[in-house]
This record gives C-alpha cells, sequence and structure tokens, in this order.
C-alpha cells in the first residue's frame, strides 16, 4: 500500500485553508450596497414564451429588476419574499421582474412554474448580463437587485441577498 505523498496532502490543507478563510472574509464583509441616483438604461429581452419585453413597459411604477440564476442559492433564497411582495404591492404600483443569467430555458421555466413566481421573467445569457453591466453589476455578481423610482430614476443596487425589512424599507418611501 502507497503511503501518501505529503506533498499533496499540504497543498490539499493549504486549498482548504485559503477556501476557508475567502469564506470567512466574504461572510464577515457582505457584498456592498449601493445607493445611487441616474436614470435607468432601456433593456429588451425574452420573457419565458419568446415575447421581446422592453422594461419601458413598466414605465410609472416603482420596478425592482432583480438579477437571478436557479443555480444561485442566495437568488433562490429571496425570490419567495419577492413573492409576496409583489402580492402585496402590486396595487400601489410595485413591479418586480426577474430577469435570469447564464441559465439554461427548461431550468428557468421549471423554477418559474414550480415556485409560483408572479411577475415577469426573462431570460438571456450575455445579454442579461450586458444589462446587468449597464445597471452597474461591474462584477457580475449574484443575486442584482435595482430598484427604479416612478420617474424612472435608480434610486438603489445591491449585490447579494436582499432581506424583507430592507426591501419595504426602500420601496415604501417610493410609493407615495
Amino acid at each position: 500500500m502507497m503511503k501518501p505523498n505529503p506533498f499533496v496532502l499540504l497543498t490539499g490543507l493549504i486549498i482548504v485553508c485559503i477556501v476557508s478563510i475567502a469564506g470567512y472574509l466574504w461572510y464577515k464583509h457582505p457584498p456592498q450596497t449601493e445607493e445611487i441616483s441616474s436614470h435607468r438604461p432601456d433593456f429588451s429581452l425574452p420573457d419565458l414564451q419568446g415575447k421581446i419585453r422592453s422594461n419601458s413597459e413598466w414605465d410609472g411604477k416603482v420596478v425592482i429588476v432583480n438579477f437571478w440564476a436557479t443555480w444561485c442559492p442566495p437568488c433562490i433564497k429571496e425570490i419567495p419574499m419577492f413573492i409576496k411582495l409583489q402580492e402585496k404591492y402590486a396595487e400601489r404600483g410595485l413591479q418586480f421582474v426577474g430577469i435570469a443569467t447564464n441559465d439554461h430555458y427548461k431550468a428557468v421555466a421549471d423554477f418559474v412554474e414550480n415556485n409560483g413566481i408572479n411577475y415577469p421573467v426573462l431570460i438571456g445569457e450575455q445579454e442579461a448580463v450586458d444589462v446587468a453591466i449597464s445597471f452597474g453589476n461591474r462584477i457580475a455578481g449574484l443575486p442584482f437587485t435595482v430598484v427604479i423610482d416612478r420617474k424612472g430614476d435608480i434610486v438603489f443596487r445591491h449585490i447579494g441577498e436582499m432581506e424583507r425589512q430592507e426591501t419595504e424599507q426602500i420601496i415604501l418611501p417610493l410609493f407615495q
């Protein structure tokens, strides 16, 4: 029986340590939230039925654009909260728009159906990533959420999972 190579064991231990430290630092210093004021970029992407949808169709509403993927655990965790907020505030002019990035059509369609997503979900590969970048997501991190006021100005953007209290704190003043 062969003895384990000490070099391989040491290399493996170093890799585990580096990954652990990186994970700890990510947890202790979560992604930055940014409040800004600039006008939203225009974009068009297909929905799950293949219809091209433009963000101008939601002009005059408070719009939350959420970039996500089915393989992204924090994305999946926040979606039920978005569904509830869409139900609660739709009559006050809130419109969520999900944009699935770098994902397979079937995986997205199945996820939307199985989870009862009650807002438009658009899909794209590089095009969706380009839209996220145009909204200010320079690192292509997911989930990425942008809040747009009724005038079309971006008032908030965030890379990382959103919490309900934080989301309501941002959108409630925009309904007035």
